[in-house]
């Protein structure tokens, strides 16, 4: 009895869904009459399974919830038709349901209940074969709509998929998502489920948005949609030089080869009209606008935009909080949530001859594949495709990309000075050539006395990175910085302007489902919305700032104890190569420390990039940030600072202390009085500083790469391989292409949780290695550039094959990323200062030639460089005479031996004086330049106001006319004044 009760429910609210009016017909000839339906308020049952859903019910589900605005009398009748088929067939099984009964109240069974209900209903549908079950699913898809095959439709073939969910049917919450449907169904719209052919316990849930939902939720997000192409003035210029030289100018133009790097229009097709003036949308004034065509008058990204909308505010149990697809997704109540692509991105026929299948396919063959490399990127179709957000990072990645091309053939100018320069060097001869020059023995121990000329390759080498050219490529650098951020302020308004973002304001973010929770009893009135939301206090909020801030400080400490490390790690390194027996590494042992210490060093960066970014998560929710965007900006803020101390910390220890602290030798300094600090070679630090940056750039850019590309092809060859054994309850599939769009988008990878936080970090960081210590190692912007070529493809590659699409957000620039680049180009300019004054040559060499090099002819600078000590006084008898070390003292003969010479003093205040005056004259240039470039084109401003005025010019006529004809059409009188 109880199942046929059951049976009987299911009947009658099935056929209450077919009435689907407000007015519940009772007729066929009563609904055909109607020629505009409404789409129903009331829910539809929704299946609370723990099993496969039965295909033809989920199909009765999907027809008659809301249908087109303007439906055709045959189609409708043929979906009626339908149903009642569905109908006679639902009679011979037994579902159980949950949903609305007749009475209007909802009801939910009980789990067990449910499950059990269902395993019977679904036991016949499960034990048919595979086969049977495909060609059920061809059968439905096949016939009169083909397109529903590739996955992008419903069933009908008519209906768009906008949206993605997904959950598997052994979730018990099948209460709060029942509710969610039944209130996504109320708000418009209409949903369809499906079962996955690769795994049993998943169904997808497509969610199609119609078009009274669309134009109802444009208006209230304020979506700009065109209404009327865009006439362009011709200023006083181009009317004084005529056509005709316009005319001659096109026709030499054409005669120049085309420039290869751009990409072919003719491949690319016609996207949505960017040369029209846009007004936010409204229904009250809709005949302004440019409707050709339904369908595609809103583009696929704002589609899925406007349905994320909707799930974002629609309820699922009774509360304040209580809605929103986030919550859901936490409480795992849905698996996964997103819009699908837009079909594959791979075809059998070439592009050239039979065109694009569809824009993702577009994108991967004039964008994503690496043949495409030299070739300038679609930034519209980027943007159409996945949002301005994203749209926005590849423009600055870019444009970032294209200023390194100068930067890299200036560093590369300066390297190849060097090295033709390398062997005329004065210093490099004088060291190649001190055969006689005893220098001071490296340890105290088994450490032999050497001979200067055995560093010869080492000067030489120095050299290469410590000439004439560095100051110049310093400077060069520090004003390219500010120039690139110049330019790209230029850059970014132009691309708001042509992607209509000029008057884009964001809208009011949601609360975070964690703020909402902590602070739910503490409310205050927003000023924005009037509304009461949940409030934290400002001593929380101070008391877990504070918190915070001490986590950071604490992790900092901990790079530097790691740093630390590394420095007692090269103090016995130095003195265990300086003895070795091996005369190759005992002569070369410079080498041989700095870079095994790098190696090291590599090794405890990337094994503590680990542990901050989980570090950095938990600080920035200890915080409970109040909505997402400062919960990003804050966390991106964290990573930043961890990133930059970990591979900055022991560069800046090369820089500005290796070998200032090491005393001389009879009274060196020693660390835990065992290990003797490390002193700089005769030639000088930089090319430790230089080694340190080129392995650590080099080998991190290498590890990026790697990760961001290989670990997601590695995850989803392990899920294709899954699927072709079943893995998952489902059919074998063999061919990927079997499967519908839902199923293969499921199967790829999430874009990653922080957003685009990772690829601007990593992007942010190599800018700091470009710029900060760019003096030493100028080929620094060419690696940068190398590695930027391929990551743009990579990154191209990895968001349209290897990633679900993401939702298509907007945003009108970078976020806190362009404070941080302006911050990196300030402390770029202050290293460099100091790199060029204290750990290059260059002081030192500058002053002996103007001040020590004339009076003293017979002298040279590497001679009156190095100062004199006498080994007997050392407590090795082994060593007798006198020998020569690094520094300004007084011989061992003077009244006041090994004190500071007047030649120390006179380097030191020129080192100072160097950073004061470089300091002063660089900021000088940058905020000069800074403010001759505007951060707007003058001329996009003279458009932008022409615009606005036309606009409302347009605006006025087109309802003025609109009225005259209503009035005129009715019968009325009219005037040509505003009504």
């Amino acid at each position: 009895m109880s199942k046929l009760k059951c049976h009987h429910s299911t009947i009658d609210i099935n056929f209450s869904s077919v009435s689907f009016s407000s007015g519940m017909h009772t007729s066929i000839s009563e609904i055909l009459k109607e020629k505009s339906l409404k789409p129903s308020r009331r829910s539809l049952p929704c299946l609370a399974q723990s099993q496969t859903h039965p295909i033809n019910l989920n199909h009765f589900l999907s027809v008659p919830l809301s249908p087109e605005p303007k439906p055709e009398v045959e189609g409708l009748s043929q979906s009626i038709s339908t149903s009642w088929k569905i109908l006679t067939l639902a009679r011979t099984k037994t579902y159980c349901t949950s949903g609305t009964l007749k009475d209007g109240k909802d009801h939910f069974v009980e789990e067990s209940e449910v499950s059990t209900c269902e395993a019977r209903a679904d036991e016949s549908f499960l034990l048919q074969k595979p086969v049977t079950r495909a060609k059920l699913e061809a059968r439905t898809d096949s016939g009169k709509n083909p397109t529903a095959s590739s996955g992008l439709f419903f069933r009908d073939g008519k209906k768009r998929i906008d949206y993605i969910l997904v959950y598997k049917k052994s979730s018990p919450q099948v209460e709060k998502r029942c509710t969610f449907e039944k209130n996504l169904r109320a708000e418009g719209l209409m949903l369809e489920k499906e079962p996955s052919l690769t795994n049993n316990d998943i169904m997808f849930v497509k969610v199609h948005a119609t078009w009274d939902t669309l134009c109802k939720y444009a208006e209230q997000m304020n979506i700009r949609m065109p209404f009327r192409k865009k006439c362009y003035f011709t200023d006083w210029k181009s009317k004084t030089l005529g056509s005709r030289f316009h005319l001659r100018c096109r026709q030499i133009k054409s005669w120049l080869p085309r420039n290869p790097m751009k990409l072919d229009k003719e491949a690319l097709p016609d996207l949505e009209e960017t040369d029209c003036y846009t007004a936010p949308f409204s229904r009250a004034r809709m005949h302004h606008f440019t409707i050709n065509n339904r369908e595609t008058f809103f583009s696929n990204s704002t589609r899925s935009r406007i349905v994320h909308h909707v799930l974002q505010r629609t309820k699922y149990e009774d509360g304040k909080s209580k809605m929103g697809i986030n919550r859901l997704l936490g409480n795992s109540t849905y698996e996964a949530a997103f819009p699908p692509h837009e079909g594959g991105y791979k075809s059998r026929h070439s592009i050239k001859t039979h065109g694009a299948q569809n824009h993702r396919h577009l994108l991967y063959e004039r964008w994503a594949r690496w043949g495409m490399w030299y070739k300038y990127q679609p930034l519209d179709l980027i943007r159409r495709y996945f949002g301005e957000k994203i749209g926005l990072y590849f423009a600055w990645l870019g444009w970032y990309t294209g200023m390194l091309i100068p930067a890299a053939l200036v560093g590369v100018f300066v390297f190849l000075y060097g090295l033709l320069t390398m062997d005329a060097s004065q210093i490099s001869k004088e060291i190649c050539e001190a055969n006689t020059t005893i220098m001071c023995p490296m340890c105290e121990e088994n450490c032999e006395p050497w001979t200067l000329s055995d560093s010869c390759v080492y000067a030489k080498v120095t050299y290469l990175f410590d000439n004439g050219g560095t100051v110049f490529f310093a400077i060069f650098m520090a004003i390219w910085a500010t120039v690139f951020l110049e330019f790209w302020k230029r850059r970014r308004a132009e691309l708001t302007y042509d992607w209509d973002l000029i008057d884009w304001e964001e809208e009011e973010e949601e609360l975070r489902p964690q703020f909402e929770a902590k602070y739910s009893r503490m409310e205050r009135v927003n000023p924005i919305s009037g509304k009461p939301e949940p409030f934290q206090p400002f001593s929380d909020k101070l008391s877990r700032l504070m918190v915070s801030v001490s986590g950071i400080f604490f992790m900092i400490s901990l790079v530097l104890t790691a740093v630390f490390a590394v420095v007692v790690f090269r103090l016995i390194a130095m003195e265990k190569f300086a003895s070795f027996n091996w005369h190759f590494v005992k002569k070369n042992w410079q080498f041989a420390t700095s870079g095994t210490g790098v190696c090291i060093n590599f090794m405890i960066i990337m094994s503590l990039n680990v542990v901050y970014e989980k570090v950095a998560y938990l600080l920035t929710n200890l915080e409970h940030p109040r909505t997402e965007s400062e919960w990003e900006n804050s966390f991106a803020l964290k990573m930043f600072l961890f990133q930059f101390v970990n591979l900055n910390s022991s560069t800046f220890y090369i820089a500005f202390f290796l070998g200032r602290f090491a005393g001389r030798p009879g009274k060196y300094n020693k660390l835990f009085s065992r290990w003797r600090l490390e002193e700089c070679h005769p030639s000088g630090c930089l090319i430790d500083l230089c080694l340190q940056m080129g392995v650590i750039m080099f080998f991190k850019q290498i590890w990026n790469n790697f990760m961001e590309l290989g670990y997601p092809l590695l995850q989803n060859w392990w899920s294709r391989r899954k699927m072709k054994k079943g893995g998952g309850g489902g059919q074998n599939v063999e061919n990927k292409a079997q499967l519908p769009q839902w199923d293969k988008d499921w199967n790829l990878q999430p874009m990653n949780a922080h957003g685009l936080v990772d690829e601007y970090l990593e992007m942010v960081l190599q800018f700091g290695f470009t710029t900060i210590f760019v003096a030493a190692f100028p080929l620094a912007p060419l690696l940068a550039l190398l590695n930027n070529i391929i990551e743009i493809r990579l990154d191209a590659y990895k968001f349209v094959t290897q990633w679900r699409r993401p939702m298509p957000a907007r945003a009108t620039d970078i976020g806190i990323w362009h404070g941080i680049l302006e911050g990196i180009g300030v402390l770029a300019v202050i290293t460099n200062a100091f790199v060029i004054a204290i750990t290059s040559d260059y002081i030192p060499r500058f002053v002996y030639a103007f001040k020590y090099g004339p009076s003293l002819k017979t002298a040279c600078y590497v001679n009156s460089s190095l100062s004199v000590f006498d080994m007997g006084e050392l407590n090795n008898r082994n060593h007798s005479g006198y020998c020569r070390y690094r520094d300004y003292r007084a011989p061992p003969w003077n009244t006041v031996p090994y004190e500071f010479t007047l030649q120390f003093w006179h380097v030191l205040a020129a080192r100072l004086a160097f950073i004061i005056v470089f300091e002063h004259l660089v900021f000088g240039i940058k905020s000069f330049i800074a403010y001759l470039i505007p951060d707007m084109p003058k001329d996009l401003c003279d458009r932008m106001r022409r615009e606005k005025y036309l606009m409302q010019e347009m605006m006025y006529e087109a309802e003025l006319e609109h009225l005259q004809k209503e009035r005129k059409k009715n019968g009325k009188r009219y005037h040509h004044e505003w009504p």
